[in-house]
This record gives C-alpha cells, sequence and structure tokens, in this order.
C-alpha cells in the first residue's frame, strides 16, 4: 500500500489543479462526503501527504506532482475500502473530480497579498477562515469607535443622533452591500469588465462555495460601513436625518467602485500594481474625500464662522478618547485582517503587521503630542486623538510590507499632517467636527505614496509585483502607480459625492431646519430630553 501502480494510475486523469502557494486546500465533491488533503510544502519537491477522514470519498492531487505521491497514515469511514478501490474509480467519476477542481478555483474576492492577489477556493482553509472571521469582529467594534469618537467632538445636544447615524450606516449600508455592492466590487460574469464587477447580486452561495464566498463578503462589509462612517462625523450637527438615511444606502456606488479597481482581478488599478494591503486609499482617502465634499456642500454649523469665533469645544472629551481607543483596537484586525489568512507565507505578514501598526501609531501618536505641547503649552485632546488615527490610516496601505523604521517614518508623518491640516481645511471653510477630512483623506495620500517611496520588493509572496520604490532603486514606476491611485479614487469619489448629494437634496433638504439646528437633533429627531440642556443653553453649545 506504498505505491500506486502504473496501472492504477492510467485509470485516473490527473486533475488541473493550478499550483498555489498555500499549505491547505479542501474541496466539496457532488457525491456523500470528501477528504481534506494537507500537502506540506517546505519544498518545491515535496510529496508528503496525509489524508484526513472528513467522509467517504474524495482525492486532491497538486499538479506539480508527476506521479501520485506516497499516502501516509491512511484514515477510512468504511474499513473494507483500500487505497487501490479508491484509485480505480471509474473514469466519468475522475472526470466530475477534475471539473469540480477547476471550478473550485474560481476567485470570489482579491482581498489577499498587495491588497488585491487572486485567491481560489481550493486553496483558502479552516485556518484561513478563522482568521479572516476573527479579524472581521474586531472591525464592526470600530463603528462603536467611531461612534463615541464623533459624539465626544459634537455637541451634548446631538451626540445620541451622531451614534444613531453609525446605527444606519451598518442596517441601510448593510443591504445595499449585500444587494449590489459586493457583485459591482467582485461579482465575476462575462460583464465582468475593468470598471467594475458584474455577478452574485444578492449574495447567497452554496455549499461548495460558501466558506471563501462569504469571509469574503463579511470582511469587505466591514470596510464598506467605516467608508460611510468616515462621512458621519463630517457633516454632524447639521444635516437632516432623513437625507441621511438615503445618502446611507446609495453611498455603497462610491466605495464599492474603487474596492474593486484596487482589489479585484479584473481592476484596472489592480493590474497596475497598485498596493493598497488594507484601504488608505480604498476606504480612507474614498471616505475621507466624500467626507470634504459632503461637508462643503452642506455648509457649516450655524456660528461656526462668526468674527472672532474659534473652534467649538468638544462636547465629551472622555468619550472622543474612549472611541480613539476602541479605533485603536480596531486597527490591528483591519490591518492584520487584509492578509485574508495565515496559510502559506500570510502568517508572517500578519505578524509583521501587527507590529507596523503599533510602530505607526506610536510615532503619530508622539509627534502630535509635541506639536501640541510646543504650539499650546498643552496636551489638546484633538491633537492627540487625531495624530494617532492619522498615523493608523497612513500605515494601513503599506502595513505588511514597511520594516519597522519605515513604519514609524510613516506614523510620525502622518500624525503631524493630520495635526496641520485639520486647521487649513477649517480655513478653506469646510467645517468638519471631527477632523476626518485631514485624517482619512490627506493621511491616506501620505500611505499611497509613501509606499512609492521606500517599500522594497517583497521576496516572500511577490506581494509588491516585483516592484520597489523610489528610494529603493524601483524607479518612479510604482510611486507613479500609487499617485494614480489617489487621483482616480479622488476624482470618482469627489464627483459621485456631489452627484448623489445634488441628489437627495431634490427629494430631502439636506439641512437641518435652523430651528432645529438650534435645540439639536437629539430633541427634534428622537424625541430625547436632556435634563440639564435647555432651549436656552442649547443655541450657545
Amino acid at each position: 500500500m506504498g505505491g500506486i501502480s502504473d496501472a492504477d494510475k492510467g485509470m485516473v486523469p490527473e486533475p488541473r489543479l493550478h499550483q498555489h502557494r498555500a499549505r491547505s486546500f479542501s474541496v466539496n465533491p457532488p457525491w456523500r462526503g470528501y477528504y481534506t488533503a494537507k500537502k506540506n510544502c517546505n519544498t518545491p519537491t515535496s510529496t508528503e501527504t496525509t489524508m484526513h477522514h472528513t467522509g467517504l470519498l474524495g482525492l486532491l492531487m497538486p499538479s506539480n506532482q508527476s506521479s501520485f505521491p506516497t499516502i501516509e497514515n491512511k484514515t477510512f469511514l468504511d474499513g473494507n475500502q483500500s487505497i487501490n478501490s479508491l484509485m480505480a474509480m471509474n473514469h466519468s467519476s475522475a472526470a466530475i473530480l477534475d471539473e469540480m477542481l477547476a471550478n473550485s478555483n474560481r476567485t470570489y474576492i482579491g482581498q489577499g497579498g498587495r491588497g488585491g492577489g487572486v485567491i481560489g477556493a481550493a486553496e483558502f482553509g479552516a485556518d484561513d477562515t478563522a482568521w479572516v472571521l476573527t479579524a472581521t469582529f474586531l472591525i464592526f467594534t470600530m463603528q462603536s469607535g467611531f461612534s463615541l469618537l464623533e459624539s465626544g467632538c459634537v455637541s451634548l445636544k446631538n451626540e445620541t443622533n451622531i451614534m444613531i447615524k453609525n446605527v444606519v450606516d451598518v442596517v441601510l449600508g448593510g443591504i445595499t452591500y449585500w444587494s449590489f455592492g459586493y457583485a459591482l466590487s467582485f461579482g465575476e460574469s462575462e460583464w465582468t469588465t475593468w470598471f467594475c464587477g458584474w455577478g452574485n447580486f444578492f449574495v447567497n452561495f452554496g455549499e461548495e462555495e460558501m466558506g471563501l464566498a462569504y469571509t469574503s463578503f463579511f470582511f469587505q462589509s466591514s470596510f464598506a460601513a467605516t467608508a460611510t462612517t468616515i462621512v458621519s462625523g463630517a457633516i454632524a450637527e447639521r444635516f437632516n436625518f432623513m437625507a441621511y438615511v438615503i445618502f446611507s444606502m446609495i453611498n455603497t456606488l462610491v466605495y464599492c467602485i474603487p474596492a474593486g479597481w484596487l482589489w479585484g482581478s479584473h481592476g484596472f488599478l489592480y493590474k497596475l500594481g497598485a498596493i493598497d494591503v488594507a484601504g488608505s486609499a480604498g476606504v480612507h482617502l474614498n471616505g475621507g474625500v466624500a467626507a470634504f465634499v459632503c461637508a462643503y456642500m452642506v455648509g457649516p454649523r450655524i456660528g461656526r464662522y462668526d468674527e472672532g469665533r474659534g473652534s467649538l469645544p468638544l462636547g465629551n472629551p472622555t468619550n472622543a478618547i474612549l472611541g480613539m481607543f476602541m479605533l485603536w483596537w480596531g486597527w490591528f484586525g483591519f490591518n492584520c485582517g487584509s492578509t485574508f489568512g495565515i496559510a502559506g507565507n500570510k502568517w508572517k505578514y500578519a505578524a509583521r503587521t501587527s507590529v507596523t501598526t503599533l510602530q505607526a501609531s506610536i510615532g503619530g501618536g508622539l509627534a502630535g503630542m509635541c506639536i501640541s505641547w510646543f504650539s499650546n503649552h498643552r496636551l489638546e485632546v484633538s491633537d492627540t486623538v487625531n495624530s494617532v488615527l492619522g498615523a493608523l490610516v497612513a500605515v494601513t496601505a503599506g502595513c505588511a510590507l514597511m520594516t519597522t523604521y519605515e513604519a514609524l517614518f510613516t506614523g510620525v508623518i502622518g500624525g503631524i499632517l493630520a495635526v496641520v491640516f485639520m486647521p487649513l481645511v477649517d480655513m478653506a471653510g469646510c467645517d468638519d467636527p471631527v477632523g476626518a477630512v485631514a485624517v482619512h483623506a490627506v493621511c491616506g495620500i501620505w500611505g499611497m505614496l509613501v509606499i512609492g517611496l521606500v517599500v522594497k520588493a517583497d521576496a516572500l509572496d511577490e506581494m509588491t509585483g516585483g516592484n520597489s520604490g523610489l528610494f529603493r532603486g524601483g524607479g518612479f514606476y510604482l510611486l507613479g502607480v500609487q499617485a494614480l491611485t489617489c487621483l482616480c479614487i479622488t476624482i470618482w469619489a469627489g464627483g459621485m459625492s456631489w452627484i448623489q448629494m445634488t441628489v437627495i437634496n431634490y427629494i430631502v433638504p439636506i439641512r437641518m431646519d435652523p430651528y432645529e439646528e438650534l435645540v439639536g437633533a437629539d430633541f427634534c429627531e428622537h424625541g430625547l430630553h436632556r435634563r440639564n440642556v435647555g432651549v436656552t443653553r442649547a443655541v450657545s453649545i
């Protein structure tokens, strides 16, 4: 039973299983039961294979083997079943297996690798699923962080309203992303083009596909919710709630198309070699640009730019700091989960990502605290919070590729940009209560461009496509592609945001009534009476 005869080998055609770098793969045949084969790939010629029982019949063989490997530690559900009888299955059954293996390599998402590596179902295992799902749970806690941060930055009369808007982002934005957002990002059919995907509308997959497909959908839906939530803070305290309900539903279009460009195997930016591991451009630049356009179109809060009036105070600084910590916590899932698995060399990238994310946030926080101390002789809450968040946004694009020194440098510059650009955005007439434009748009651009400067060609899984940054001797190509990515997403997010705001304003006024704005959205939109905030005090805070 140690080997397979030539006669047996001739009875079964070799499956067309493409070579993958992953260590594990599984396939569900159309008959009862299956086996999962785990191949030891320490060397390219390794033939050590272990068959683990998970059913009655099934077989996978790596395509780089010229002959059938020796099978050890065989375990079968039926004691009378032997390896020879398994190999002697008829030609039609082998053809079914062959076709099934070919179909198993369909791509449902491009997340992974340099942010868009093609992943087939056959190489995505249970360990990868557990890793990505756990990371996604952390990402969803970021909604709590955004809620606390935004409620801390607005006046007391609006803090509940801004939290309710975050609920709307997940609920209504989730419905539209399930309906068409995921399909336009990663759908595959004859109608798929370089511009957008097409297929898998109203996401629902069968048993053979659901492992990878549902994991990728869940992961990407958390990204889509984050992109919309970024906008809510910038338009806080004066945006009509019903208009925001409509906005949350259609803003999926603003996110899903660029996501396909970057991470879908069909996307033109992906094919050019753009690198955005976890979404500095795909999520944060997208959301930051949309935030700027929406905040500018809805106008500033009443009295915001009255003569002699400075920036408005934070309504609840404690909430803002707690929100920062929750976002900080969730960001590790955001970045580490974007390796989209731990098989092969992905666990090494995940480990590196955890440290580079930490290093960048430390550098950004230190830079922001220094600026605040030397300019104001005290630590301003907004400067401290936004410098940490700006650094996290900046490192998100290259978190799996940077050294700790490069991550620290990226974070320091990101923290400085966040603090410096907040007053500049204000001077431009864009009333942004939470600093979303500076943190997400400006730092998102920096995070993309720094990859084109300092990143070295990756030797493990070729996540950079063989390209190096300008300072690493790679010339201007990668820097140019990164700049093009920023330009394309800025134009798309800005243009689409202007269109949807214009359309919504024809349906429902996007601006609150002046009386309601003065009294507060908590009372006018949700009927909440605050014991310590009456009308007289409401108009002053």
